[in-house]
């Protein structure tokens, strides 16, 4: 099953690797589209700390770096379900910002933005089973239970059974 993953992991990957460098490379092309998302999100950003840039220019330019890097984890699959949350994180801005079909009056137009929308939303959901992927391993839960349960079996033996006496040499 692992090269299916790695193959998948990668295929989906691909596009935030290639738009994220387009967006880092050039975001001027981007901002005048993303102006509608960063400026609801600036009293936000300020919150979390004043000195942080709210500029759509910059902000597309790290939205790109993370999408970039969240590419390239995934793609290889190093940190590969937080690199998952990370794409799923940066493609909701991207995608409401980019693809806001139901702002557009042209029935052409609209229709393009809305297949655009779905795509990313299926690449959401791409993103979400990539986050919670194990690789056929035991999660955390199932290992912490099983830990427990095989501890709660050796006191019980250990309670069962007498002492061994130790020999000395």
């Amino acid at each position: 099953m692992r090269p299916v993953r790695t193959a998948a992991r990668s295929m989906l990957a691909a596009i935030f690797v290639i738009q994220g460098w387009a967006a880092f490379s050039n975001p001027a092309k981007l901002a005048g589209r993303a102006r509608a998302i960063t400026d609801r999100l600036e009293p936000t950003i300020k919150a979390v700390h004043p000195s942080l840039p709210t500029d759509a220019e910059t902000l597309v330019r790290v939205n790109g770096a993370a999408q970039m890097a969240g590419g390239l984890l995934l793609a290889t699959g190093h940190a590969a379900r937080p690199a998952a949350l990370l794409l799923a994180g940066s493609l909701v801005p991207t995608t409401l910002a980019g693809h806001a079909f139901w702002d557009v009056e042209d029935p052409q137009q609209r229709s393009a933005q809305r297949i655009q929308f779905l795509k990313n939303l299926g690449l959401l959901g791409g993103l979400l089973l990539a986050a919670v992927d194990h690789e056929g391993r035991p999660d955390l839960r199932w290992r912490a239970g099983h830990a427990a349960k095989t501890l709660r079996r050796a006191r019980r033996h250990l309670k069962d059974s007498s002492p061994i006496p130790l020999r000395h040499r």
